[in-house]
């Protein structure tokens, strides 16, 4: 395919708040929090809910002490993009399962935020090349396509209208970083230097999986400027509701 066949088009701004529902801490710092910096700074309302808290993550440390040092990095991360409502569901990083559970716990956060844009990770089974994803990015991915139906459906998970929790139809796309089918993008000239800043905000993980933060995030931003006509873009896969 030529870059002119595989150009970017500018994501649809017409929008006041977004969800951002990933499995573990750092996912959204991985290229997308580079967008959410700039939709803040806009005046645009994000929040952040994690399927874990990343306590498979850290190699030879306990998951009870790693879930604690991740999720206080995530917080600090989503500080420095704008972001301070972050919530954290408690399935098991490494094994989240597709299934009611995971559809319900979503939709719940769902109705509870009322986003018109959902942003996620990568649902699909590689990243574009030899990598395999694997299945907690994929179950939450396709979960949260699922949830975002669900939410809307007084019919489905009736339990939570007994929490207060009205329907909420008012999602319109749904968006995947990270998506090897993606055909739309956000400019994010100006604010790559922040979204580097989140990712280094996950210093132990970071340290642990050995990442270069600044060459990784950099080179990933100019490819997808380079498709949108831009400095430094993020690629999206845009699914409309």
């Amino acid at each position: 395919m030529t870059v002119e066949e595989s150009r970017l088009d500018i994501l649809d701004d017409e929008w006041e708040r977004a969800l951002a529902i990933v499995a573990h801490p750092d996912d959204l710092e991985y290229g997308a929090s580079s967008a959410v910096a700039r939709w803040t700074s806009e005046g645009r309302h994000v929040a952040y809910v994690l399927a874990t808290r990343g306590e498979a993550g850290l190699g030879n440390v306990s998951p009870s002490k790693a879930a604690v040092i991740r999720e206080e990095e995530q917080r600090r991360s989503a500080s420095v993009v704008g972001v301070e409502q972050v919530t954290f569901l408690d399935h098991v990083d490494g094994a989240i399962e597709y299934g009611l559970p995971l559809r319900r716990d979503l939709a719940r956060e769902i109705r509870r935020h009322s986003p018109e844009l959902i942003l996620t990770l990568n649902r699909h089974e590689t990243w574009g090349g030899p990598t395999f994803n694997m299945a907690d990015h994929r179950h939450v991915g396709l979960a949260v396509l699922d949830a975002a139906r669900d939410a809307a459906n007084r019919w489905v998970f009736p339990e939570l209208l007994d929490e207060g929790l009205e329907p909420w139809g008012g999602v319109r796309l749904v968006c995947f970083s990270g998506s090897p089918s993606a055909h739309h993008g956000v400019d994010v000239t100006g604010f790559l230097d922040v979204g580097i800043a989140s990712l280094k905000a996950h210093q132990a993980y970071v340290e642990h999986v050995g990442t270069d933060p600044d060459s990784w995030l950099r080179e990933a931003a100019e490819t997808a400027g380079r498709l949108l006509g831009t400095e430094h873009g993020v690629a999206l896969e845009v699914v409309r509701l």
